[in-house]
């Protein structure tokens, strides 16, 4: 059984999978000691890999772990001119979409804290990608960074056009994201007939937003940190 820790900004989840099949996730604001030590001794996995933006200390306990980090082999390959500083969410969530949908050119979005749009090649060459701020980042912006423009959140109306201030923010913002991302797309069908996968926390809030055809995926860096675990051991 193979241990999977996807450690962002804002949130942890810790899946299990046996072979490809995931088997049960967990989901946590912060992953503490005490559980990755509750899961580990329940569970007993024989394998492990951690991704995350902050540090880790206690999976060094455990020599089953693997750490993502530009410098362990991948199951894909990539062009990125500064891997040190890639995301590593960005590089598993590839290696998912890849492994999903082998030969075939992939968008890969994740609207999570921020947005992150990836292309992946038919060839299984990751060739980078862009990030602009994500849902959230961007009301707090309007908030913080102007004198009187309230804080809000993505639900309620969204009109076409805002006919109050709160409508105002919030179809500029979720409107400008769903141009934004149809735009993406349109562009990357011309151009290479892509496959799209969206994932993140705010994915299934967009799904139904977007023109394109999407899958979404909610597990996809989980499932990519599963294949590079996987990799390892071959």
């Amino acid at each position: 059984m193979n241990l999977i820790i996807d450690q962002g900004n804002s949130a942890t989840k810790v899946a299990l999978f046996q072979g490809n099949a995931l088997v049960k996730v967990f989901h946590a604001k912060d992953l503490s000691d005490e559980l990755l030590s509750g899961i580990i001794q329940e569970f007993q996995p024989e394998a492990g890999i951690f991704c995350s933006v902050k540090s880790l200390k206690s999976y060094k306990t455990y020599k089953f772990f693997y750490e993502l980090t530009h410098q362990l082999p991948l199951p894909i390959t990539t062009h990125y001119q500064t891997p040190e500083t890639l995301g590593m969410d960005r590089l598993a969530a590839a290696a998912g979409a890849a492994a999903q949908k082998p030969a075939t050119p992939l968008l890969i979005i994740d609207i999570g804290t921020a947005i992150t749009i990836d292309y992946v090649s038919a060839e299984g060459v990751y060739e980078g990608g862009n990030i602009s701020p994500g849902v959230e980042l961007r009301f707090k912006a309007l908030h913080q960074f102007t004198g009187r423009l309230p804080l809000i959140s993505e639900e309620g109306d969204i009109p076409p056009l805002g006919y109050d201030t709160e409508t105002a923010i919030r179809s500029g913002v979720v409107e400008g994201i769903v141009r934004e991302l149809d735009s993406y797309m349109d562009e990357y069908k011309k151009k290479h007939n892509i496959f799209t996968f969206l994932t993140g926390g705010h994915a299934f809030y967009f799904e139904s937003k977007l023109k394109n055809a999407i899958f979404a995926d909610e597990y996809l860096v989980l499932k990519g940190l599963n294949e590079i675990l996987n990799y390892q051991q071959k």
